[in-house]
C-alpha cells in the first residue's frame, strides 16, 4: 500500500476509483468479499445503506492499516422494480426498453468504518429518459456499455445521452455521491482539497 493513501475502497468499481483520485485522494482498492444480497426486510432505501455498511466493515486490518474503509452500493429503481446489473444482452435492452420515456431513482448508499465507528448516508436522484429508438438500444447494447452497470446503462459514457435531466447528484449516479461522501470523510479526519 501507498505510504501516502488516505483511505481504503472496499469496491472493484473503477468508477468510484476515479471519483476519489479526482477529488485528490490517495486510494488503496481492498474489495469487500461478501454477499450483496438486499436484506429483504427493509426499505429498498434503507437495504442499499445496510448493504455499504456491511462491505466497509467487512474489510478489516491488517488490510486496512488502520485507515478508514468506505463502501458503496448503488440501485436503479423503477416503480418500485430493481434494475440490477443485467445478466446479458438481451436483460440489458429489456431494462433500456423500460427505462425509455421515464423517470427512474438511483439510490446509492455510502458508509465510512474507522476507528470503531461505522458512518452512512442514503442519496437519491431521479433521472429522467428521453423516449429510446429501438435502433438506439441495440447500438447501445451492442457497444458493450451496459454490461456490469445497475440499470443497463452509464451516465459517464454513451449512456448519457439518453438522460434527459436529473434531480440530484450527477456522481451519485455514477456510484458516489462526491459532496455526502466527503461530509462522511471529514469525520474521519479527512478534508477533500
Amino acid at each position: 500500500m501507498s505510504e501516502s493513501a488516505q483511505l481504503v475502497l472496499a469496491s472493484r468499481s473503477p468508477r468510484r476509483a476515479d471519483l476519489l483520485r479526482q477529488l485528490g485522494m490517495s486510494i488503496r482498492i481492498c474489495p469487500a468479499d461478501i454477499s450483496e444480497t438486499l436484506n429483504s426486510t427493509l426499505s429498498l432505501a434503507d437495504a442499499i445503506e445496510e448493504l455499504a455498511r456491511r462491505k466497509a466493515e467487512a474489510v478489516r486490518d491488517p488490510d486496512t492499516a488502520g485507515l478508514p474503509v468506505l463502501g458503496a452500493d448503488t440501485l436503479v429503481v423503477l416503480g418500485g422494480s430493481v434494475l440490477g446489473k443485467p445478466a446479458d444482452p438481451e436483460q440489458a435492452a429489456d431494462y433500456l426498453r423500460r427505462l425509455s420515456g421515464s423517470r427512474h431513482e438511483v439510490l446509492t448508499g455510502v458508509a465510512v468504518a474507522g476507528g470503531g465507528k461505522v458512518l452512512s448516508c442514503l442519496h437519491c436522484t431521479r433521472v429522467h429518459f428521453r423516449a429510446l429508438q429501438e435502433e438506439e438500444i441495440q447500438r447501445y447494447v451492442a457497444s458493450g456499455e451496459p454490461m456490469g452497470k445497475a440499470g443497463a446503462y452509464g451516465i459517464q459514457g454513451l449512456g448519457g445521452v439518453f438522460v434527459d435531466r436529473i434531480e440530484g447528484s450527477y456522481t451519485g449516479v455514477m456510484g458516489l455521491p462526491v459532496a455526502e461522501t466527503a461530509s462522511l470523510l471529514r469525520h474521519f479526519g479527512i478534508r477533500i482539497p
